[in-house]
C-alpha cells in the first residue's frame, strides 16, 4: 500500500497553495483550466497521441505481419534494424534532429537540391511533424516485436486448413490472424501511450524550455513549473492528467473485453 502514498500527497497538494499551504479548494484547477500555456499543451498533447498512436499500431502491425513471414535469420536481422533507434542515446537522437531538421540541415539541402522551398522545421508548424516522425522512428520496432509475440502463438496449422478452402492472405488476416492479436492489441496500446511520454527528451534538448508552439507539450509545461516551483499548479495538473489516462486505460479495457 505504500505505492499509493505519493498519489495521494499529490491530490492533497492540488488542494493547497505552494508558499503558504493554505487551503484553496479548487482554486488551483481553476487556474490552470484558465491558463493560455496549460490548454496550448494540453492541445498539443491530444493531437499528439491522436495521430500517433494509430499511426504507430498500423504501421508496427503491417510491418510484423510482413516480417512474420520472412526466413528465421531474416526476421532477426529485421528485427534489429527496427530496435537499433531504441538503443541509441537521447543525447545523440537530440544531435541527429538538429543536423536533419536545421535551417542548414541535411533535409534542406536535398529540397534545395530540387529546387524546393527550404522549411524551418524547428520553428513553424512543421516542428509538430518532427515529433510525429521522431516517435513513429524510435517506438516502431518496439511495437514490431510485441506484434511478432502475439503473431509466434498463432498455430500453423489454422492458416494451412483456411488455404486448404481456398482462402486468400487478406482473408486469413481478417479471420484467423486479427483475432488472435486482439489479447495484444490492448497491452501494445497502453505501452505505447506511456512511451509518448519520453519524446519530451529529445524536444526538449533540441529546442529548450519553450520551444515552437506546436512541439509545446505537457510535459514541457511541468518542467517550466517545476523550475518556477509552482508545485500547487503541478499537482493540479498531474491529478487531471492521472484521471483522463486512467479513464482511458479503463476504456480501452472495457472495449477490449467486448471484443473478446
Amino acid at each position: 500500500m505504500f505505492w499509493l502514498f505519493p498519489y495521494m500527497d499529490v491530490i492533497r497538494r492540488s488542494f493547497f497553495g505552494a508558499v503558504n499551504g493554505v487551503f484553496v479548494g479548487f482554486m488551483n484547477y481553476q487556474m490552470i483550466f484558465s491558463n493560455q500555456a496549460f490548454l496550448l499543451a494540453g492541445k498539443n498533447t491530444l493531437r499528439f497521441f491522436g495521430i500517433c498512436i494509430p499511426l504507430l499500431v498500423v504501421l508496427s502491425l503491417a510491418a510484423s505481419v510482413l516480417l512474420n513471414g520472412l526466413g528465421k535469420n531474416q526476421k532477426q536481422l529485421m528485427k534489429t534494424a527496427f530496435l537499433l533507434p531504441m538503443a541509441i542515446p537521447v543525447a545523440s537522437v537530440a544531435i541527429l534532429w538538429k543536423v536533419l531538421f536545421n535551417g542548414q540541415g541535411i533535409l534542406n539541402h536535398f529540397l534545395e537540391m530540387l529546387s524546393l522551398k527550404s522549411i524551418d522545421w524547428l520553428n513553424t508548424k512543421a516542428s509538430f511533424w518532427v515529433l510525429v516522425i521522431s516517435y513513429i522512428w524510435r517506438n516502431l520496432g518496439y511495437d514490431i516485436v510485441l506484434w511478432l509475440a502475439g503473431l509466434s502463438t498463432i498455430p500453423e496449422s489454422l492458416y494451412e486448413a483456411a488455404k486448404v478452402d481456398g482462402a486468400g492472405a487478406w482473408k486469413c488476416f481478417t479471420r484467423i490472424t486479427w483475432p488472435n492479436l486482439l489479447p495484444s492489441l490492448f497491452t501494445i496500446v497502453v505501452l505505447s501511450l506511456l512511451n509518448g511520454f519520453k519524446v519530451f527528451r529529445e524536444a526538449y534538448l533540441v529546442a529548450g524550455d519553450y520551444p515552437q508552439e506546436n512541439m509545446y507539450l505537457l510535459q514541457h509545461l511541468f518542467n517550466n513549473w517545476f523550475t518556477n516551483l509552482d508545485f500547487d499548479k503541478m499537482a493540479a495538473a498531474a491529478v487531471i492528467l492521472g484521471f483522463i489516462l486512467f479513464a482511458a486505460i479503463l476504456l480501452l479495457q472495457k472495449l477490449w473485453d467486448e471484443g473478446e
